[in-house]
């Protein structure tokens, strides 16, 4: 398995200071769907995932974002 590969998790200090974005602003745009949802890692942690993040950096205003589904590390969470 080649690690490079993966895609990282951000955690919020890390989005905002990577986008410019405030707190609020980045809940408003994921509300509009103008940009990624998070996912849920844990039952009470929640990040983004890089490659969407940076996708998003690269054209913020190309398309709407659609949540992943799914749980992410196996944990028997969900994202809602």
């Amino acid at each position: 398995m080649v690690f490079g590969s993966l895609d990282r998790i951000l955690r919020i200090r890390t989005v905002l200071e990577r986008t410019g974005l405030s707190r609020s602003t980045l809940y408003r745009r994921i509300e509009q769907g103008s940009f990624p949802k998070q996912i849920r890692i844990s039952e009470r942690c929640v990040g983004w995932r890089e490659s969407a993040v940076e996708a998003w950096m690269r054209s913020p205003t190309s398309h709407p974002w659609a949540a992943p589904s799914g749980d992410l590390l196996g944990l028997g969470l969900d994202d809602g």
